[in-house]
C-alpha cells in the first residue's frame, strides 16, 4: 500500500480523480523522492523498505517500466547522486550505508579466508534495508556477464530473476519497532561498480566524490559470517574500490575514511569520467575520485586556472563561473 501511495504521488493517478480527489490526482510530477522513517514514522508504523526498493527498481506489479528515484532516510544530497547517474545511465541505482571495512587481516581473523584479486586490499561492505534496487542482486545478463541493464533492454525473464534472487526479511526491531519488511540479496562479483556522493559543505557549496571498484564474491560461509556482523537481513553488496596509492585511494580504509557520509550512490559500471564531465559542467567541484587521468575530460579552459594543478583547478572554475543553475 506505501509503495502504491507513493508511486501516485510522484506520478498521479487518474483514479484518484475517480474517488474525488482531482488536485491529487496530478501528482507531483516528481524527479526523485525519498522516505523519512525513521524514527517518527517507523516506531509505530511499518517501515519504507519495500516501498524503496521497489520503486527503486526496473520493474514492479506493473511490469518492466523506469526506475524511480527514492532516497532512504529522505537523503536528498544522495537522492540527487542516483538521479545524475540515472540520467546518465538508464539503469536503476543502490542506495546504500557505506558501512564497514573489512581488512585481509579481520577477514582472516574471522573466518579464516585469504581476500585475493580485487578484494586484496579489504572490501567496503555497502548495505542499506531498503532503496538498493533489485536489479542490483546482478541477475540480468549482458554479453553473457552479470548486469544492470537500462530498463528498456530487461527482459521479463531478468526481472523474474532479480525477484527470485531477494528474500523479504521481518524487519529488524532495534530499527523499526513498527514493523515491516526488508529485501535481502547478495550483489553477485567481479561486477564494475561507481559509487559517487553529493556533499552540501557550507561556504563551498555541493561537492561531488566519486569511487571507481569492483564488486566482490566470497565463499557463501565467509559472506554469511560477515553478514552476520551487521544487519544480515539486508540487501548485502561487497565493494572493492581501485586504489591509485595515493591521497583517499591509498588503500581501502582511506576511502572510506574520506566519504563525507555514511550512505552512498551506487551505479553499474564505471561511469567516474562521465560524473566528472557532468560537474564540471554543472560547475560543482570533484574533491576526489579514482578515474584514470587519460579519461578524464573537462571544458579546456579549466586548465587556465592551474594546468599543473587539476583538482584545484577545478574548484577555482567551479568558483569563478558560478553553478549553472542557482
Amino acid at each position: 500500500k506505501m509503495a502504491i501511495i507513493m508511486k501516485d504521488m510522484m506520478n498521479g493517478n487518474p483514479r484518484l480523480k475517480d474517488l474525488g480527489f482531482g488536485e491529487e490526482a496530478h501528482g507531483r510530477n516528481a524527479i526523485a523522492g525519498g522516505f523519512q522513517g525513521q524514527r517518527n514514522w517507523t516506531d509505530f508504523m511499518p517501515n519504507g523498505d519495500f516501498l524503496e526498493a521497489l520503486l527503486n527498481s526496473s520493474f514492479d506489479w506493473t511490469g518492466i517500466r523506469q526506475p524511480f528515484i527514492v532516497a532512504t532516510e529522505n537523503d536528498s544530497l544522495n537522492g540527487a547522486t542516483m538521479l545524475l547517474m540515472h540520467l546518465l545511465t538508464g539503469t536503476a541505482q543502490m542506495f546504500s550505508d557505506v558501512r564497514t571495512f573489512w581488512s585481509p587481516e579481520a577477514v582472516k581473523r574471522v573466518t579464516g579466508y585469504d581476500l585475493q584479486g580485487n578484494a586484496a586490499g579489504g572490501i567496503i561492505h555497502l548495505i542499506n534495508s531498503g532503496a538498493s534496487a533489485l536489479d542490483a542482486s546482478g541477475r540480468q545478463r549482458k554479453n553473457g556477464e552479470p548486469a544492470m541493464k537500462p530498463y528498456w533492454e530487461i527482459t521479463p525473464e531478468e526481472a523474474k530473476a532479480c525477484l527470485d534472487a531477494t528474500r523479504w526479511c521481518p524487519a529488524e526491531v532495534e530499527y523499526f519497532r513498527g514493523g515491516g519488511f526488508s529485501s535481502q540479496f547478495t550483489t553477485l562479483g567481479g561486477r564494475p561498480f561507481t559509487m559517487a556522493r553529493l556533499n552540501l559543505v557550507k561556504g563551498l557549496g555541493p561537492v561531488l566524490q566519486i569511487a571507481e571498484g569492483w564488486t566482490v564474491d566470497l565463499p557463501e560461509a565467509v559472506n554469511r559470517t560477515l553478514q552476520e556482523r551487521t544487519s544480515p537481513g539486508w540487501p548485502t553488496t561487497w565493494f572493492a574500490p581501485r586504489l591509485t596509492g595515493s591521497g583517499p585511494f591509498r588503500d581501502v580504509y582511506g576511502v572510506m575514511n574520506a566519504w563525507g557520509a555514511n550512505h552512498g550512490a551506487i551505479s553499474y559500471g564505471h561511469i567516474g569520467r562521465d560524473l566528472i564531465a557532468l560537474a564540471a559542467i554543472l560547475r560543482i567541484p570533484v574533491d576526489m575520485h579514482n578515474v584514470p587521468e587519460e579519461k578524464v575530460f573537462r571544458p579546456a579552459v579549466w586548465a587556465r586556472f592551474g594546468a599543473l594543478d587539476p583538482q584545484g583547478a577545478d574548484y577555482r572554475a567551479c568558483a569563478a563561473y558560478g553553478p549553472l543553475y542557482g
